[in-house]
Formats: C-alpha cells, sequence, structure tokens
C-alpha cells in the first residue's frame, strides 16, 4: 500500500514561526499541553500544521470566491495530522521546525518515519535509503530532531506487514527487522518521544498472530505500542477488536489507529483513492479503549495514494479528494 511522503514545502512558514515485555499505561497527559488553538475546534494534545496543503488551499479557495468550499476544508486544516519528512534527503530540518512549533504551543507532534530501504516493495510510493547504514545515519537525524519535545513517531508503515505477506524479498527481512529494532531505540532515547511501529490493517493480514514474531524482532518490546491502518479505511471497530486481539500476543502493548479517511469504511476491492470516502474520528487522545493510546490523522487526508482513480502522484495533494473526505464528514 502506498504511503504518502511530504514533500511540499513546509519548511517556509515553519522556518518563520521557527523496555518492558508488558507496556504500562501510557500517560496520556503526556501528550497533552496547556496551550489551546483559539481559531479551531481541536481539543486534542496533537500539533496543528498551520501550513498544511488543507491550509493552503483554503487560503487560495477564499481569493477564488469558493468561501463554502474553503469552510468545509477547515474540517481539515483545523485538526493535527501527522507530518511525514522527506526520505530524500535531511529530514532534521522538517522534524525541527515541526518539533519547535509543537513546543511552543504546548503540543505533541505527530510524524512518521517512512524511509526504510526496499520500500513498498517498488510500488506507488517506492524508495527508501540506499542502504542499511543510509537508513541509521536518516534515523539518527530524524531522532536528534526531535530533541526534548514531545513526539509520537509512526515507524515504517507497511514494513512489517510487507515482511509477512512476502512483498519484501526474503533476504532483505532480517536487516529490516534489524533496523527497526534499532531505530526504536535510537527513537527512545529521545526523552518524551512515543513509538508506535506500524502493523498493517485488519483487512490486510487477517491473522494477527503472523505479525507477533516480526514485530519482536523488529523491536515491539522497547516501543511504545503498534499502529494500525496507516492509509486505510477499516472502520473503529475493526481495528480496536484486531489491535486488542494482537495486543493479547505482545503482552499487552498499546495501540494506535488512523482514522483519517474512515468514515465511511473500506470499499471492497479498493484501497487506492476509493471514491465516497469521509474523514472519521477526529484525532483524540481519549479513546474510551483502555489499549487504544489514540486516534490520530496519520495519512494527510486529501494527499493521494497513488496515481489511481485519477490520482496525482503518491504524497501530493489533491484538493478535490480531499473536499469529498470533508464534505463526507460527519464529525
Amino acid at each position: 500500500m502506498p504511503r504518502l511522503i511530504h514533500t511540499l514545502a513546509v519548511l517556509a512558514l515553519l522556518g518563520l514561526t521557527a523496555g518492558c515485555s508488558s507496556a504500562p499505561a501510557v500517560d496520556r497527559a503526556s501528550f497533552a499541553g496547556s496551550a489551546s488553538r483559539k481559531s479551531a475546534p481541536d481539543t486534542s494534545p496533537f500539533w496543528v500544521d498551520p501550513d498544511s496543503p488543507a491550509a493552503r488551499q483554503i487560503h487560495t479557495w477564499q481569493q477564488e470566491g469558493r468561501t463554502g468550499d474553503a469552510e468545509l476544508l477547515k474540517r481539515i486544516a483545523d485538526r493535527p495530522a501527522a507530518l511525514w519528512p522527506t526520505g530524500e534527503g535531511d529530514p532534521a530540518p522538517q522534524v525541527r521546525a515541526a518539533a519547535g512549533a509543537a513546543g511552543r504551543a504546548g503540543r505533541t507532534v505527530v510524524l512518521v518515519a517512512y524511509n526504510i530501504p526496499h520500500r513498498d516493495c517498488g510500488q506507488h510510493s517506492a524508495g527508501g535509503a540506499a542502504d542499511a547504514d543510509a537508513y541509521r545515519q536518516w534515523i539518527g537525524k530524524f531522532a536528534e530532531a526531535i530533541g526534548d519535545a514531545k513526539a509520537l513517531v509512526v515507524l515504517e508503515p507497511d514494513a512489517v506487514a510487507h515482511v509477512v505477506d512476502g512483498c519484501t524479498p526474503g533476504e532483505y527481512h532480517a536487516e529490516r527487522e534489524r533496523l527497526l529494532a534499532e531505530a526504536v531505540g535510537r527513537l527512545k532515547q529521545q526523552p518524551h518521544t512515543k513509538v508506535y511501529i506500524d502493523a498493517g490493517n485488519p483487512e490486510w493480514i487477517k491473522e494477527s498472530g503472523k505479525l507477533v514474531e516480526p514485530l519482536r524482532r523488529a523491536g515491539i518490546a522497547n516501543a511504545d505500542g503498534f499502529a494500525l491502518n496507516v492509509s486505510n479505511f477499516q472502520t473503529n471497530e475493526a481495528n480496536a477488536a484486531y489491535g486488542r486481539e494482537l495486543s493479547r500476543s505482545l503482552a499487552g502493548k498499546h495501540f494506535v489507529v488512523d482514522t483519517s479517511r474512515n468514515g465511511n469504511g473500506p470499499l471492497a476491492g479498493s484501497w487506492c483513492n476509493p471514491p465516497g470516502r469521509a474523514l472519521g474520528t477526529p484525532p483524540t487522545a481519549g479513546t474510551g479503549e483502555p489499549l487504544l493510546d489514540a486516534y490520530l490523522w496519520i495519512k494527510r487526508p486529501g494527499e493521494s495514494d497513488g496515481t489511481c482513480g485519477g490520482g496525482p502522484a503518491a504524497g501530493r495533494w489533491w484538493p478535490e479528494y480531499a473536499l469529498e473526505l470533508a464534505r463526507n464528514s460527519k464529525a
């Protein structure tokens, strides 16, 4: 499954604003901050990117007189979504700027580390670090740039599931799991960073038990938990049930769920820019599920899954798709 790389020019505005086997319950207060964002309805503890593609699109549409569409798009722009620092270069400037802005706002920045070698099996989001040493250097810069900020990092979407489903060739499996375990260890050196290893979604790896040993080799014992439904559309109920099941095999590990586009659930047989989808539950640390630490918008709503269904390349902003998600939203 493709995943976006946040390649749009986030630096301009941001630069101006400048282990244990049974994870304890996450201190939800550690995500929270004292500041509120008065201009937005968001009340989550997570940082809202003021220079997101949705925010820029609102400005453009207001200038063009599309005030109704601009108002609808605030359902995306005024809520926190993860930042995916580019894997094609140094991630530190983007991470440092976002972490700094989040810190000044008293919020937690949500980040996605997405640069594992042989990424996405050569599909829509193909790429990744050139080799193991390049990845170690990249993740080291990523982690260092977080500094003392409060951060939640979703680690390498697809990486473990593509080991399990065989999409990633077998000769790369051991190295990948070792790199993931090292990445967990490096990120956890930052004092206020939570790390969740991606574990696919209930429709992808239907037998959750197949993920257990790969996740263990990938360092889940030292992570805060695992992430589900990244860039997918499975319902909250399906993800919660799947997460509880997987957690039982992982000594009670906690998890987070991507709800960015699951408001209408999945469209059978389609994961790439399916029509008729809707924004899901807004980001929050108040899930009502003891093991479920947060609903997050990990996939940035309105950024394409790939060149399918009339969409642009993976990770590119697609305003009309974003508008459809917002228009169909019930939240």
